[in-house]
C-alpha cells in the first residue's frame, strides 16, 4: 500500500499506478490524464524548492475560494510532474493571478475560452530549460508542460473550477491543459518584455494573462515591415472576440522571429507596433450586427463606443497591446484575444537558495 495526500485528505491505495490514477479520476482530481502520485515523501521533495513553509498561504483560489498553501500547490505540482525547482515560477504565478486586477474569479467561471498564459522572462527560463523556440507552445519540453499543468490542476482542485460545475466554459479550449512559455529573448529585436515592464535584465519574472488560445496569423511574402503589419493587424482578434465585444484586458500579439526581425528592419518600435496595431485592427460600427451595434452605443460604459470615426478598437489603448516574440525560423506569428475581464500582472520570481 503506498499513502497518497490531497490537501488534508489522505488515502491509502495499493502501489501501484494503475490503482491511483482510479482514485484520483473517480474524485475528480486530475485534468483527465494520469498523475504522478503525490506521496508525503515527493510532497515533502517538491516543497524544497521554495524557501516557504507548508502550510504558508499564499493565495485563495476562487470560485471555490479554496486555500492555496504551500503544501497543496506542491501536492498539485508533483501530480503535474514538475521538478522541485519549478515551484518558485508557480507561486509567483499563483500570487499574480490572485491580484484583484487579474480578476480570477471571472476567468475561472466564465462561459468564455479563457485560461491564463504564463510568459516568463529573464534568467530563470534558461535554467528551468524552457522551450521559447520551435514549437513553444505545443509539447516536448517538460518544464514549459508541467508547469501549466500543474496551475491548471491547482486551479480545479484548490480553486474548485471543474468543468460544467464552476467552470461554465462553453466549448473550452486545449490551453486549459497547461499554456506556459519563454520569451524568445535572444532573437527579441527589441528589449525583453520584462524590461519594457520595468524589471531588470538579470530578473525573472512571469506574466499571467487571461486569453484565448494561439490564433495563427501567416504571412510568407510582405516584404516589407509595413505590409507585414497590415496583415497581422487585419487577423488580430476580430468580430466575434471579447477583445472586440468589450475593449478591455491585454490582448497579445506574439511574433514569430522573422517577422519580428522585418518588422525591426524597417524601423519600427515595440511602441509603432502597437500603435499600427491598435489602429488598423479596429472594426467599423457598420460591420457588426444590428444588436451589436446598439449594445456598444446603448452601453458604452460597458461595451466601448465606438471612436470619432465610427471604429470599436480591440482594447482601450495601443498600450494594452502584448507584443513578445516567440518561436524558431519560419513566416508565422499569432494573437491571443483577450477574456475581457481582465489584466495583466507581472511579478519577479522570487527564489530559493536550494532552488538549483
Amino acid at each position: 500500500m503506498a499513502g497518497v495526500k490531497l490537501a488534508s485528505e489522505k488515502s491509502r491505495v495499493l502501489n501501484s499506478a494503475e490503482a491511483v490514477d482510479r482514485l484520483f479520476y473517480g474524485r475528480g482530481w486530475t485534468d483527465g490524464l494520469p498523475v504522478v502520485a503525490p506521496t508525503e515523501d515527493r510532497i515533502v521533495k517538491m516543497c524544497s524548492g521554495t524557501h516557504l513553509g507548508p502550510e504558508d498561504v499564499i493565495a485563495t483560489i476562487p470560485p471555490k475560494w479554496g486555500l492555496a498553501t504551500v503544501e497543496k500547490i506542491a501536492i498539485n505540482c508533483v501530480m503535474a510532474g514538475c521538478l522541485p525547482k519549478y515551484m518558485p515560477v508557480i507561486i509567483t504565478a499563483i500570487k499574480a493571478m490572485s491580484r484583484e486586477e487579474f480578476n480570477l474569479y471571472g476567468v475561472q467561471a466564465t462561459t468564455h475560452p479563457v485560461a491564463p498564459l504564463l510568459i516568463v522572462n529573464g534568467p530563470i527560463a534558461k535554467k528551468l530549460e524552457m522551450n521559447s523556440g520551435y514549437g513553444a507552445f505545443g509539447p516536448g519540453t517538460r518544464s514549459n508542460a508541467a508547469i501549466g499543468r500543474a496551475i491548471r490542476l491547482i486551479l480545479m482542485n484548490i480553486g474548485g473550477a471543474i468543468p460544467g460545475r464552476l467552470d461554465l466554459c462553453s466549448q473550452g479550449q486545449c490551453s486549459k491543459y497547461t499554456y506556459c512559455v519563454a520569451e524568445n529573448e535572444e532573437e527579441n529585436p527589441w528589449e525583453p518584455f520584462h524590461v519594457e515592464k520595468g524589471f531588470s535584465l538579470d530578473t525573472s519574472t512571469v506574466t499571467v494573462d487571461g486569453v484565448e488560445g494561439p490564433h495563427n496569423l501567416n504571412d510568407h511574402v510582405s516584404a516589407s515591415g509595413k505590409s507585414l503589419l497590415i496583415t497581422l493587424a487585419a487577423g488580430f482578434g476580430g468580430i466575434g472576440s471579447n477583445s472586440l465585444s468589450f475593449q478591455t484586458g491585454e490582448p497579445v500579439l506574439c511574433l514569430g522571429t522573422e517577422h519580428a526581425h522585418l518588422i525591426a528592419r524597417d524601423g519600427y518600435s515595440k511602441a509603432d507596433v502597437k500603435e499600427f496595431i491598435f489602429e488598423n485592427s479596429a472594426v467599423h460600427l457598420t460591420r457588426l450586427s444590428p444588436e451589436n451595434q446598439r449594445r456598444h452605443l446603448e452601453f458604452p460604459e460597458r461595451y466601448g463606443p465606438p471612436d470619432e470615426k465610427g471604429l470599436i478598437h480591440m482594447c482601450k489603448r495601443p498600450e494594452d497591446i502584448i507584443v513578445i516574440v516567440v518561436g524558431g525560423a519560419g513566416k508565422h506569428s499569432c494573437c491571443m484575444p483577450t477574456f475581457g475581464g481582465s489584466t495583466a500582472v507581472a511579478l519577479a520570481i522570487e527564489l530559493a537558495a536550494n532552488s538549483e
